[in-house]
C-alpha cells in the first residue's frame, strides 16, 4: 500500500527546525535525491538545533530504494579502546558529563558518507559543497535560539559551563542566552568547510580526525585516534512487523528499534477502544512494559545478542505476548525521563559529545499477579567494554524520534509526529520538485 499526504506529490522535507527544512527542499529544488538532502537537513539541524542534533552523536537512516526494498543505514560508534573497567575504577556509574561521558566514536558523519553511497546508486550528483552549504552559512554568519535551547540551557547550566569550549559557544555574555538570541559556531562552520573540500572522510582519517583526536587525548577520553581511524557505517536489513494499516520498519541493535515495533504490535492486538479511556492508556502502558522488559534482556552490541531480534516480531511470539496482558489489571505507575541533548558537551571544545542517558524509575510492585518475562537467554551486563556499540537509548518512549524525513513519489508510512520540545512545535514541512528515499 503507498500512503501519499494530500499534494506536494513530488516531494516533502520535514525536519523540526524550518531552517533545516528549507536546507532540504533547496536541495530538492536543485534536482538531488531525498538521501541528499537529508545530508543537508543533517547538517543544518546541528547549526540550527544543537541542543538537540549535532555531529558528535550517531545517527541511523531507514532508506527505502525505488525498488520498494527498505535498508537501514548504521552509525553507531564503538566505545573507545581505553574504554575499560580499570579507567571507571572509583565510578559508580559513568559519568554523565565530562571526558569520561565522551566515550564513543561520533559516528554520525560516517552514517552521511555511507548515505551518499547510495544516493550516487540512486542518481544522487550534487557536490558535498552544495549539500553542506546552508549549514555552513547558519553557523558562521549565526542562528536564533529557540525556547527550547534556552529552557535546557539554563536549566543544565551548573554541570556544562565548566565544560572546555561550552561557554565561549552557547552562553551569551557568560549567562545562558534568551530565545531569540543570535548565536554562531565558527568552529562547526569551519569544520563543515574542511569536510566540503576534503571529504566526509577527512573527520575520521584527515585533518579534522586529527585534530579531535589530539583534542580528546587532551581531556582524557577513552576515545584514540586509532578508534576515529577504525570507524565505518554500516548497511544491514532493518526489522519490520506487519500491522493492519501496513508494514512498519524500525533499525536492529543496538537501537531501540525492537521496542517500539514491539510496542505498535502489541497494542494493535489488545484492540484499544476509546482514546484515552481506560482501555488505551492501559494497553500502552502495558505493551510499553513488556517491550522494555525485553529490550533490556535482548538489546546490545550486535555481535553480542543472545537471539535474533526477529524472533520476538514473529506474529506467533506477539500473539502470545499480547494473551499475557490482563485487559483490567492493575495500573500501577512508572516514571520515566528522557533526555538528549547534542550540546551538552562531554569535556571537548567541541561540543558534539551527546552522551546517550536515561533515568528510570522502578514501578510500583503490582497488586496483581506479573506475566512472566520471555524465556530468552540474558546476556552479560551490558558494560561499555572497548570497541563494542552501546545500547542506544536517546529517548524513553521506546525509540529513536526522526530528526528529519525527505521523500519523493513514494512516502514514507503516515506517522503521529510528537512535537518537539517547548517553543519548537511540529516538524516544519517544505515542498520539493525530486524524489527519493525516505531516510530516518
Amino acid at each position: 500500500m503507498e500512503l501519499h499526504t494530500a499534494g506536494h506529490r513530488r516531494g516533502v522535507a520535514a525536519a523540526p527546525h524550518h531552517a533545516a527544512a528549507e536546507a532540504g527542499r533547496a536541495v530538492l529544488a536543485e534536482g538531488g535525491n531525498a538521501i541528499e538532502a537529508m545530508v543537508a537537513m543533517a547538517a543544518t539541524i546541528a547549526a540550527v538545533y544543537p541542543h538537540m542534533n549535532h555531529i558528535g552523536g550517531d545517527g541511523f537512516w531507514l532508506v527505502r530504494e525505488r525498488s520498494g526494498r527498505v535498508r537501514a543505514v548504521m552509525a553507531a560508534g564503538r566505545a573507545g579502546a581505553r574504554a575499560s573497567r580499570e579507567l571507571y575504577a572509583g565510578h559508580d556509574a559513568i559519568p554523565a558529563r565530562g571526558p569520561l561521558a565522551a566515550l564513543t566514536v561520533p559516528g554520525a558523519v560516517g552514517g552521511w558518507a555511507l548515505a551518499l553511497e547510495l544516493a550516487k546508486h540512486q542518481g544522487g550528483r550534487l557536490p558535498l559543497d552544495l549539500l553542506l552549504g546552508a549549514a555552513i552559512r547558519r553557523a558562521r554568519e549565526g542562528y536564533v535560539v529557540t525556547r527550547s535551547q534556552a529552557r535546557l540551557t539554563t536549566d543544565h547550566l551548573a554541570e556544562l559551563k565548566d565544560a572546555p569550549g561550552f561557554a565561549q559557544i552557547f552562553l551569551a555574555d557568560g549567562k545562558p542566552p534568551e530565545a531569540g538570541t543570535t548565536l554562531r559556531q565558527a568552529a562547526l562552520a569551519a569544520t563543515l568547510e574542511q569536510l566540503a573540500r576534503a571529504g566526509l572522510d577527512d573527520f575520521y582519517r584527515g585533518d579534522v580526525g586529527h585534530e579531535l583526536a589530539a583534542d580528546l587525548a587532551r581531556i582524557g577520553s577513552p576515545v584514540t585516534r586509532a578508534d576515529l581511524t577504525r570507524h565505518r557505517a554500516s548497511l544491514a536489513e532493518p526489522l519490520s512487523v506487519t500491522l493492519a494499516t501496513g508494514t512498519l520498519y524500525n533499525t536492529p541493535p543496538p537501537t531501540q528499534g525492537l521496542a517500539s515495533l514491539m510496542i505498535l504490535a502489541l497494542f494493535e492486538r489488545l484492540r484499544a477502544g476509546q482514546p484515552e479511556s481506560f482501555e488505551h492508556v492501559h494497553g500502552l502502558v502495558e505493551a510499553t512494559k513488556r517491550a522494555f522488559r525485553l529490550r533490556d534482556r535482548i538489546v546490545t552490541d550486535p555481535a553480542a545478542l543472545p537471539a535474533p531480534p526477529e524472533r520476538f516480531l514473529d506474529r506467533t511470539f506477539l500473539d502470545a505476548e499480547a494473551q499475557k496482558i490482563r485487559p483490567r489489571g492493575v495500573l500501577h505507575p512508572v516514571a520515566l525521563l528522557g533526555v538528549r541533548l547534542g550540546l551538552r558537551a562531554a569535556g571537548d571544545r567541541r561540543p558534539d559529545a551527546e552522551p546517550r542517558r536515561e533515568l528510570f524509575a522502578r514501578p510500583r510492585r503490582p497488586q496483581c499477579a506479573r506475566a512472566q518475562p520471555p524465556a530468552v537467554p540474558h546476556p552479560q551486563p551490558r558494560t561499555r567494554r572497548p570497541q563494542r556499540r552501546p545500547h542506544d537509548r536517546l529517548w524513553g518512549d521506546g525509540g529513536r524520534r526522526p530528526t528529519a524525513v525527505a521523500s519523493r513519489a513514494v512516502q514514507p508510512p503516515r506517522a503521529l509526529w510528537p512535537a518537539a520540545r517547548a517553543g519548537d512545535r511540529r516538524p516544519a514541512l517544505a515542498a520539493g520538485p525530486h524524489l527519493g528515499l525516505a531516510p530516518h
